[in-house]
């Protein structure tokens, strides 16, 4: 048996393998059968079609390897039924992003908010969900919410190489670092997997020749897999406000969200329908090329993980001037992304 504080590296190397090796299988499967992102319409950035299903090899070595886990360690009850849960939701978000990968079967926005939804139940029912509001079903409807808006966020923020995926790994590293002292192992574990399975394809998203997307197949499972993590820790006792960390850690793709979504509501258009409102687009048309846009995001994630894990340690007056420093600086910078003028 590998001892746990060893487990968290095997998941993350694991998961990176397995991607890794996967990831060029995938493109070549995606080429035969032409499963490939055309850019038939303006809000695509790319010139040439590209092959998708990168995100069945993120799914592939983030599930391998917790099953692998599962056999070289004594995992805690609560730990496995936990995982249960997220397992299942993330069989269900997998295959509606496959769906919508493969095209022929891509579904509607109706429909693809009720299979989310029952995604988020699945967390529900193995007791994965936010528990410090009070009545419970308040706080269910709140889990719901906050799962479903996560899953969208990550698919949302999904418009520039490399950019939701590296993300992500950053969000889930930061969840692993700050749930290491938690009583919910399985956060861990999952986080380590996930980190290392994106890893293992964000080389070949970054690569010319070998360039491959990861689709709605895997910014959907890695915004579903996401806020199930920010679900399962209690982050601190030092203060209440803690709790909101996840707004931190996860803060570029819920801001890409709230921007995108304000910017197309003033200019009279669904917040549903593509365009080029996101804040990477707004900075590579003021002139940054993308690899600056990707270091300052990248930047930026690490910046907000650092201060969330600040609020975990300071006192509740410090933490409001934190949370009121980073949302002071969002609002200012929206306010200037705003006024750069796209096509």
């Amino acid at each position: 048996m590998i001892p746990e504080s060893k487990l968290y590296l095997y998941c993350f190397l694991t998961a990176l393998i397995l991607s890794g090796a996967l990831t060029p299988l995938m493109r070549r499967l995606a080429l035969r059968f032409q499963i490939l992102d055309r850019p038939l319409t303006d809000v695509k950035t790319h010139k040439k079609p590209v092959p998708y299903l990168g995100g069945v090899a993120i799914a592939a070595g983030l599930v391998l390897s917790l099953i692998a886990a599962r056999f070289l360690t004594s995992f805690p009850t609560g730990t496995l039924h936990a995982l249960r849960g997220i397992l299942l939701g993330s069989i269900i978000v997998f295959l509606l992003g496959l769906a919508d990968d493969i095209q022929r079967y891509g579904l509607g926005i109706r429909a693809k908010f009720i299979i989310q939804l029952a995604a988020a139940l699945c967390l529900i029912l193995f007791d994965i969900r936010i528990k410090f509001i009070s009545p419970r079903w308040f706080g269910d409807l709140l889990t719901i919410l906050w799962v479903v808006g996560i899953i969208n966020a990550l698919n949302i923020i999904d418009i520039m190489d490399g950019l939701a995926a590296g993300i992500a790994v950053i969000a889930s590293l930061g969840f692993l670092f700050i749930s290491l002292p938690s009583e919910e192992i399985y956060v861990n574990f999952t986080s380590a997997a996930l980190a290392g399975a994106l890893l293992g394809f964000l080389p070949y998203n970054l690569s010319k020749r070998w360039k491959i997307f990861m689709g709605d197949t895997g910014s959907l499972l890695a915004g579903f897999v996401l806020a199930a993590l920010s679900l399962g820790t209690s982050y601190t006792r030092v203060n209440d406000l803690a709790v909101f960390c996840p707004l931190l850690i996860l803060g570029l793709p819920i801001y890409d969200t709230l921007l995108v979504s304000y910017l197309r509501y003033s200019r009279g258009m669904s917040p549903f329908r593509g365009s080029r409102d996101h804040f990477a687009l707004r900075l590579e048309t003021f002139g940054f090329f993308r690899e600056e846009i990707l270091v300052m995001c990248y930047a930026a994630g690490l910046l907000l993980t650092f201060i969330a894990y600040q609020v975990t340690i300071v006192s509740m007056q410090n933490a409001v001037l934190l949370y009121g420093v980073a949302a002071g600086v969002a609002l200012v910078l929206g306010t200037w992304l705003a006024r750069i003028q796209i096509e």
